[in-house]
């Protein structure tokens, strides 16, 4: 069976960002190229003055316009399209229940600048069970939601190193044949906190150089899988801050994201949710269990 990697649009221009971007990986994964139009949630502008009987057409026509534009810059690629009949994260999670992968574009809030995604993307990328990308549009600030070039920044919780994590991570820096930088976000225990005053130097280097000895060990086996993969270890103060640094030029961004059995709220931990609003690079959020 041909692997899908499914990508959502709305005809918007970080959709059509999100369908190039999902088209580059298909390739490179050998997959075929899965365009998901949610209605009636996503529309192309024009069906806002349809009559409700019409708005599948409508959908019909923005995929079918959609799917020309990406087989004109990738010919050969298996492009397919659907409209998925339901409400948009729940259709957009169901669907990518069968895909490899389910790219998504940024969405914007508005009036603040820095927080680029929607809480429909927030909340598919907190449910799939499927890993999913979050591609930004061209010129948003802080990044131009290409793929070409650049490493592979994954976040590595070295204390208790996700296996799915790092896998999608190794693979993607495979494909790509392009480096992986390992970062482990730490930060100092709260007793430093509670004393007050200047943490000492060299307390600090001891507790840094523990730190990196285990992000070595969480990385010793993936990298043994992986001897083809250039590999930077990258340890820093401050988790989310320091992987939104490391965004930027970046090809992809990794991040984790724990299966939490509740029913309702967010399911993104917080550094995931803060890298999903600020980094400067498309940011996959893998689940793992």
């Amino acid at each position: 069976m041909t692997s899908i990697v499914a990508a959502g649009v709305d005809g918007s221009p970080a959709s059509v960002a999100a369908a190039h971007w999902a088209a580059e990986e298909a390739l490179r994964r050998g997959a075929a190229l899965r365009l998901l139009h949610a209605w009636p949630w996503l529309t192309d502008g024009v069906a806002s003055y349809a009559e409700p009987d019409d708005l599948p057409a409508a959908a019909q026509r923005l995929l079918a316009a959609a799917a020309e534009e990406v087989r004109g810059r990738h010919p050969g690629l298996d492009v397919r399209a659907d409209v998925v009949l339901d409400a948009p994260v729940d259709g957009l999670v169901a669907a990518a229940g069968d895909s490899e992968l389910l790219v998504l574009g940024s969405r914007g809030l508005g009036g603040f600048a820095g927080l680029l995604l929607g809480s429909v993307g927030m909340a598919v990328a907190g449910r799939s069970a499927a890993p999913v990308v979050v591609v930004r549009e061209p010129g948003s600030d802080g990044g131009d939601g290409a793929s070409a070039g650049g490493e592979v920044v994954v976040g590595v919780d070295a204390h208790g190193p996700e296996a799915e994590v790092l896998a999608f991570a190794f693979r993607e820096a495979a494909l790509r044949g392009a480096r992986l930088r390992a970062v482990h976000g730490w930060d100092l225990p709260p007793v430093f906190g509670y004393a007050g005053g200047a943490v000492p130097a060299g307390e600090v280097g001891q507790l840094e150089a523990l730190e990196a000895k285990l992000l070595s060990l969480a990385l010793a086996g993936p990298r043994e899988q992986h001897p083809e993969v250039e590999v930077v270890e990258d340890v820093r103060l401050g988790a989310a801050r320091g992987l939104v640094e490391a965004s930027a030029g970046a090809a992809l961004l990794v991040v984790g994201r724990g299966h939490r059995p509740v029913e309702f709220g967010p399911r993104l931990g917080r550094v995931a949710h803060a890298v999903l609003h600020h980094a400067g690079a498309p940011v996959a959020v893998v689940p793992h269990w």
